[in-house]
């Protein structure tokens, strides 16, 4: 009896540790379907998500676009050649590539959709602030702030694809760190550089930069801080005053990153009218790269036959009014220069108030707006623009005094500082 017990006993064991051993065989099998079934229930609901925005970015431009007749397209056909790459898309980033080669198809500037993997989301986000909070800004930035994690450049995508460094905001980390114009980024501790998310949760905290200098390969360490967009160009525009002495004279100088609004127009004319430039024998404006935003009325800045007006209070604080320039002045331009900078810079050209030194400006002027769509924002341009009657778009400003630009140094600024020191 007792055997019999025990042989049954050993039969339940076996088969105990037989079904173990078999669960335990197939466990990695069943987790490894079950994370599967809930990746592809991710991707399932992603696509709709993909398509939706695809779409709506579609019948914006088609309601929205400067030109009703979308510059000769069939914007349906359009839609059908581009919707099945946007159905591929595998991620936000490559369905943003495939909108922007669709809205490629209109050859027209101010004409992009940007990602919060772009500085440049960020920036115009704060840029049209004012028209946004109409059209969701608060579900995308609930906390009412908009900024992002960064170190203070202006970059573009090289051939290979890396970040090239096209301006440095003065009073950046970037530029406390030594980062230079012409410094292509290519990693991040490390890892491959990607100008936003390189910099999450890492604000304060040193991050080493790989980057290639004319040739060379180095690394430099930058502490990225949170940066709200319109400060730090409004922040840049301040550091950037100062003097440089050339030939017995005092040349000013000063960089406007940003005129997307006008108190970057009153903070200039406030550099302008203390020292050290107060003093300056002549001055260098540049507009080189940034935003545009600016209007024709900012030239008044240099017209000499307007007074200039003193108010002070009883308490003794004044503030000068209608200030002007009355010195020599020479603009910097190159093919950053763009939209409403372009319009200053053919009006300057035109009536002669100085040379516009560097090269051709960017041909970028048409009137934009912003719509913030699902997670990204759509740039787009609602206005056709003339400047005394003359069309800007697509064709730019030629400087005064062509130098192109070297990344190994300013031959621009140069330029401007030797053509001021004699004249």
């Amino acid at each position: 009896m007792k055997k019999v017990i025990n042989s049954a006993l050993s039969r339940r064991h076996f088969l105990r540790l037989t079904s173990i051993a078999t669960a335990s065989a197939l466990t990695p099998t069943v987790l490894w379907a079950e994370q599967q079934e809930a990746a592809d229930s991710a991707t399932s609901q992603a696509v709709p998500a993909r398509i939706a925005t695809f779409e709506e970015v579609w019948r914006t431009v088609r309601d929205r676009f400067y030109d009703p007749h979308l510059h000769g397209l069939d914007w349906s056909a359009v839609r059908d050649h581009y919707l099945p790459d946007a159905t591929r898309a595998s991620s936000e980033e490559a369905l943003a590539g495939v909108i922007n080669s669709m809205l490629s198809e209109l050859h027209a500037s101010h004409t992009r959709y940007y990602t919060p993997y772009e500085p440049e989301y960020y920036q115009l986000s704060d840029i049209f602030a004012g028209a946004l909070r109409r059209r969701r800004l608060e579900r995308a930035f609930p906390s009412g702030r908009i900024s992002y994690p960064g170190i203070g450049v202006l970059s573009r995508l090289d051939m290979q694809g890396h970040s090239a460094i096209t301006g440095v905001i003065e009073g950046t980390p970037a530029q406390q760190a030594g980062l230079l114009a012409g410094d292509v980024i290519v990693f991040a501790d490390g890892a491959p550089f990607q100008p936003v998310q390189s910099f999450r949760g890492k604000v304060g905290k040193e991050v080493v930069l790989g980057l290639r200098r004319t040739g060379a390969f180095m690394q430099i360490s930058v502490t990225p801080v949170e940066i709200e967009p319109n400060k730090m160009f409004l922040d840049g525009l301040k550091a950037s005053a100062r003097t440089i002495p050339a030939n017995g004279r005092s040349i000013g100088y000063v960089h406007v990153w940003c005129y997307a609004g006008s108190v970057y127009q009153r903070t200039l004319e406030h550099l302008l009218s203390h020292s050290p430039l107060n003093g300056a024998d002549a001055l260098i404006w540049d507009l080189r790269d940034g935003w545009g935003g600016a209007i024709p009325g900012y030239l008044d800045l240099f017209n000499t036959r307007a007074p200039t007006t003193q108010v002070t209070d009883r308490n003794g604080a004044s503030e000068l009014e209608n200030v002007k320039w009355r010195k020599p002045v020479a603009m910097l331009v190159n093919g950053g220069t763009r939209s409403g900078k372009e319009i200053l810079a053919y009006g300057f050209k035109k009536y002669r108030l100085g040379e516009v030194i560097g090269s051709r400006t960017k041909g970028a002027v048409l009137a934009a707006t912003a719509f913030l769509i699902e997670s990204g924002l759509l740039l787009l341009a609602v206005g056709d623009v003339q400047v005394d009657g003359e069309r800007l778009e697509g064709v730019g400003v030629a400087p005064t005094i062509e130098v192109q630009a070297d990344p190994a140094s300013d031959p621009q600024l140069n330029r401007a500082i030797a053509v001021l020191s004699v004249a």
